[in-house]
């Protein structure tokens, strides 16, 4: 009896030795589009309202000292801004340039996104060599690549002659190994390639999920900043166009990019989404063509068809994206329709808008568009979500559906629900990017106050017929006797 309590005693100390000194572990249910958590699975989640977005995940409370103990903190007070202006690295283009507000601030994070292969990792190769053919030393660190697909890249769309020595490769999916290789190297940019195939064992998780994200990028900014390297991080998409991963992901870096533009055309579009050294308003061209990304400092050259511009359903359209006036053609094709619900069918430009625009067609200028199909286009594969396309897309809708050309004519006007014209902003500089190109009718509010009176100026309806049309539209039944 004696030597069993002493073996159940001996027991009980070990057990509470080691859980005394043995990490506790704990399951939590982590959202994996907003990183919201949770102690019990919610089918919605709280914070987002995403469904089916929890996962589980174990998570080993660890308390990590900082090493600092007893430091003396002492608050300065704010003092105005000295002329110095902060260490840029320019990428060798100037329409990326141009978006990040004049090149690349060292010690900065920056996030690139965009669909599958729509060329940001072949955008961001180009940088590399662009920086290394300068003397400046990149890492670049393929999480999803080998070595000789990125080089057999860079041979392939003839970037890459000689060999650089500046230009580093590493193909590593390891957080902490990266983390040790940018520490040992010090390079003058990095490019992680990308963040959510990189894990560590330090955290629980697959790659990509919340924990393992937060972790890298974490890690990513602390060498950023104490090093005074600047990062890029390329970031996967969801199918919603959203940056893949947490939300915090876009809050810890400083400046987020997004690429897009259609994979059947040689279009892209560079936006900034957030910048804290820069606009968050400038957009950049570029083609992706067989030597891979080049940009167009001229736009108009890739969003107007020089053959078809004085063709009915035709019109000319100046939009501002950021500071920059873009010079755009809008197509409308209207056919008779023998379906009991006619199509509404557009490409580059919002559907919902394109039917609020004809509803107000067929309510105030009395156009008989229930009966006919519709279909909108955006050339050159650009989308438009400027509202001083208005005015152009019911011009070429009504070009298309009288067939007469309107050339050289150019919509800059929003259209209201009651069918009025109202100004937009920039129209001086939207005005002379158009005559800059020859065209000289120029359809806005400061000469029309309604989309019937630009109308009535190209002949559609007189005066007359349209007092007939208001009668017979407003005319009440009669009353039996």
């Amino acid at each position: 009896m004696i030597l069993d309590s002493l073996i159940a005693t001996q027991y009980l100390s070990n057990k509470r030795f080691k859980n005394a000194y043995m990490p506790k572990q704990r399951t939590a249910f982590v959202c994996q589009e907003c990183g919201y958590d949770s102690p019990a699975y919610l089918g919605k989640c709280p914070e987002c309202g995403v469904w089916n977005s929890f996962k589980e995940i174990r998570v080993n409370d660890v308390k990590v000292s900082s090493g600092v103990v007893g430091q003396t903190v002492i608050a300065q007070p704010l003092q105005p801004v000295t002329n110095k202006t902060a260490k840029r690295l320019d990428t060798g283009f100037v329409e990326m340039d141009t978006v990040l507000g004049g090149g690349i601030v060292a010690g900065s994070i920056t996030l690139i996104a965009g669909d599958p292969g729509i060329g940001k990792s072949t955008l961001l190769l180009q940088l590399c060599i662009n920086l290394a053919l300068e003397g400046k030393k990149v890492l670049y660190v393929s999480a999803e690549e080998s070595f000789e697909q990125v080089s057999l890249r860079a041979f392939r769309i003839g970037l890459l002659n000689k060999p650089l020595e500046t230009l580093l490769l590493l193909s590593l999916t390891d957080t902490d190994s990266i983390a040790k290789g940018i520490e040992k190297e010090k390079p003058d940019l990095v490019i992680i390639d990308s963040v959510q195939m990189v894990s560590s064992e330090n955290t629980g998780g697959l790659s990509g999920s919340v924990s393992q994200v937060r972790y890298a990028t974490s890690t990513f900014v602390r060498i950023a900043k104490t090093l005074s390297i600047p990062i890029l991080l390329v970031g996967h998409v969801t199918k919603e166009g959203m940056v893949a991963g947490p939300m915090v992901l876009s809050h810890m870096v400083d400046t987020v990019l997004f690429l897009e533009g259609e994979k059947f055309t040689k279009t892209r579009i560079l936006r900034s989404l957030k910048n804290r050294f820069g606009p968050v308003d400038e957009v950049g061209v570029f083609l992706m063509d067989s030597v891979g990304m080049v940009e167009v400092k001229n736009p108009e050259q890739i969003f107007l068809s020089e053959a078809r511009v004085s063709a009915p359903g035709s019109i000319m359209v100046v939009i501002v994206e950021g500071s920059r006036p873009f010079l755009i053609e809008i197509q409308a094709l209207v056919v008779y329709s023998k379906l009991p619900f006619p199509k509404r069918v557009s490409s580059g430009v919002d559907n919902r808008r394109v039917e609020l625009l004809l509803a107000v067609l067929q309510k105030h200028c009395r156009l008989p568009l229930e009966t006919y199909d519709v279909f909108v286009n955006v050339a050159g594969g650009i989308k438009v979500t400027d509202p001083a396309a208005d005015a152009g897309i019911c011009l070429a809708i009504y070009a298309s559906l009288k067939n007469i050309a309107m050339p050289k004519t150019v919509g800059i006007a929003e259209v209201g629900l009651l069918g009025e014209l109202r100004n937009v902003s920039m129209l001086d500089k939207r005005v002379r990017e158009a005559k800059k190109l020859g065209l000289q009718t120029i359809i806005s509010a400061q000469d029309f106050t309604t989309l019937k009176d630009v109308l009535q100026s190209f002949g559609g309806i007189r005066e007359k017929e349209w007092k007939q049309k208001d009668e017979r539209h407003f005319e009440l039944p009669k009353e039996s006797e």
